[in-house]
């Protein structure tokens, strides 16, 4: 099937919406949420573009205007009224700074927990996950995200455990929860030939009753009956940059797209007649960010904000879904700063076609100054100097040390440096901000929205707008 195939009559309509009065209201900092809904929300959307500062929306929208002559949707929705917006207080337990794992526990169980833990209080009470109350209520739950299904932000919805980097057990957890619909990366977590323990986690969830998906023709082709519950685990590690993905059929055809996925599940839990409630992150934009890699960056913000036309054309069909549109953290603040040729820089960037990730995973220690130049520049049409080029294979002499996000120590820092003054666009750091980010609604419940929130806020307002005691 052809991706314009797949999306034949999904593009955003914009028909309107009809929000009903609704009242939220704190009772000083860790006070009570007090509701008050017309219609309730049968179902619910929460999409997350992980680690997302507002210069990488920002960007997104420039460029989608300049390459496509359209603006992305999350801006069409506030150009247009279509959605309530706020900011959102996202701290953590143990810092001003969150990681994922606080971030999304704080949305998933209600409470603000240390960085690196996974709905899990410092007093050991492990607290139950905004999925599982939906399950119990009937509803069907799932998590559709680009990079590990068993990473942080899926997980904050669905389990605890004290370990976010405990991949192999969570996804050991996901497996007697029988949830609707999980689907990402992460193949090292589920198979016998990855796992240290040598245990074959797919064949376990096969044998559970599960539909088991490995690929993208798979996933189109889905077409189980309600209550079946599938997993869906396409690559090892993340998913691909959009990017990158763009520039190999052979990929396109195994691993889909976030907003095909996102698709996919939201026709799968729609077949539940209680309504369902989905987590859509697009995860690696914080990747992205982590890496200082503009292009990775804008270009898979611009495939989430393609998921939230799904989304977004869904919820105007159906006007009891409620769609939760935010990040659960800002990352390395990039912006576009001025300089007199800085709009033919930006422009550059409608031409990439491959990620910086992509160009300097291919370089070896045996790379020449001209190899170098000669790689970027057929990746995306910048042009170092030898001086330059020189400089950057000088890191490549040991490219082999761990790290969370960059395991070969790639020169990452130093080539978005570089590409800086061909693209004007600069970096604040290489790891989470504690900026307030955007979030915005669409749908029943919304209204009840305040301009600032604390991230917490969420999991109740989720459970009250779907009429669920909290």
């Amino acid at each position: 099937m052809k991706r314009r195939e797949f999306f034949k009559n999904s593009s955003l309509s914009f028909l309107g919406g009809v929000f009903l009065p609704g009242s939220l209201q704190r009772s000083g900092n860790e006070g009570p949420l007090a509701y008050s809904y017309g219609k309730q929300a049968k179902n619910i959307i929460f999409m997350v573009s992980d680690g997302m500062s507002i210069g990488t929306l920002n960007m997104a929208s420039l460029l989608s205007m300049r390459k496509f002559g359209r603006q992305c949707n999350w801006i069409k929705l506030y150009e247009q009224q279509k959605v309530v917006r706020a900011l959102m207080d996202t701290a953590s337990a143990s810092s001003l700074i969150t990681d994922s794992s606080a971030a999304s526990s704080a949305w998933g169980g209600g409470v603000r927990v240390k960085n690196g833990v996974l709905n899990v209080s410092e007093n050991g009470i492990h607290h139950q996950t905004i999925l599982n109350k939906f399950k119990a209520a009937g509803k069907a739950v799932g998590c559709v995200t680009t990079v590990p299904i068993t990473h942080a932000t899926p997980a904050g919805f669905c389990i605890s455990n004290s370990s976010r980097g405990d991949q192999a057990e969570i996804a050991l957890q996901y497996l007697p929860l029988k949830f609707d619909i999980m689907m990402g990366g992460g193949l090292e977590f589920f198979s016998a030939e990855k796992r240290k323990d040598g245990r074959d986690v797919l064949s376990d969830f096969r044998s559970n009753g599960y539909k088991v998906l490995r690929n993208r023709t798979e996933m189109i082709n889905l077409k189980e009956p309600t209550g079946t519950p599938v997993l869906g685990v396409f690559t090892e590690n993340g998913l691909p940059f959009s990017l990158d993905l763009e520039q190999d059929k052979e990929l396109q055809s195994s691993v889909p797209t976030l907003a095909e996925m996102t698709k996919q599940a939201i026709h799968h839990l729609d077949k539940n007649r209680n309504g369902f409630i989905l987590q859509v992150e697009g995860g690696k934009v914080d990747w992205a960010a982590h890496a200082n890699d503009a292009g990775a960056l804008i270009y898979d913000q611009l495939a989430f904000d393609d998921a939230i036309g799904i989304a977004i054309a869904f919820a105007e069909k159906n006007n009891d879904t409620l769609v939760i549109i935010t990040t659960d953290h800002g990352n390395s603040n990039p912006g576009l700063f001025y300089g007199d040729a800085a709009n033919e820089n930006f422009d550059k960037l409608q031409h990439f076609k491959y990620t910086n990730e992509w160009i300097l995973s291919g370089v070896t220690n045996s790379f020449t100054p001209a190899r170098l130049i000669e790689r970027i520049e057929g990746a995306q049409g910048i042009v170092l100097s030898k001086e330059d080029a020189a400089d950057l294979l000088t890191h490549f002499k040991d490219i082999d040390a761990p790290g969370l996000y960059n395991p070969r120590k790639l020169p990452f820092k130093q080539l978005a440096g570089l590409q800086s003054a061909h693209t004007s666009i600069g970096w604040g750091a290489m790891d989470h901000s504690a900026d307030y980010v955007e979030l915005a609604m669409f749908g029943p419940g919304s209204k009840s929205l305040k301009p600032f929130v604390r991230n917490t806020d969420l999991h109740q307002l989720m459970l009250h707008a779907a009429g669920l005691a909290g």
